[in-house]
């Protein structure tokens, strides 16, 4: 058995998941807040030297998993390992955004995909030497036209 403790709550505009955008690229123009509780507000020293920032999460709104789901772009089923889909054994959810600034336990970002009041599990930064890979594969979502990627993504809110 595991034990996360929450470290904070994101508070993002998105309250239903059906009008939120999905992924980061998607939602750039949709701001956060990341509200980090007391005691862990240590823990953001020398946050602000960083551009962008993983945030760990926990779809708090996620009562079932799927091994096999269709994802948003395709009407092909694929398992779940294979997807961004929410609906996993372990509804954790992660994404990259823009650290706008800091003031205090309040981080802003910019990119918020996930819906209001998630608790947030961890942060890390993204380190551009170790996180940056060019040369890769994106298995399936190698056939997806990117236009329609985009627009179904955004959901239309853009």
């Amino acid at each position: 058995m595991f034990i996360f403790k929450q470290i904070g709550i994101i508070r993002s505009p998105h309250i239903e998941a059906d009008n939120t955008p999905i992924q980061p690229v998607y939602a750039e123009k949709f701001s956060a807040e990341i509200e980090i509780f007391p005691d862990f507000v240590e823990g953001l020293k020398d946050i602000e030297g960083f551009s962008h920032i993983y945030l760990l999460y926990f779809f708090h709104r996620v009562i079932s998993f799927k091994l096999i789901v269709k994802p948003f772009l395709e009407d092909v089923e694929h398992g779940i390992f294979a997807t961004r889909a929410s609906l996993r054994p372990n509804p954790i959810g992660m994404s990259i955004v823009r650290l706008i600034k800091r003031n205090g336990n309040i981080l802003h970002v910019c990119g918020a995909d996930m819906l209001n009041d998630t608790p947030l599990l961890d942060i890390k930064p993204y380190i551009e030497f170790f996180d940056k890979i060019d040369a890769t594969k994106n298995g399936w979502m190698d056939r997806i036209d990117k236009e329609k990627a985009k627009k179904i993504g955004s959901r239309n809110r853009e």
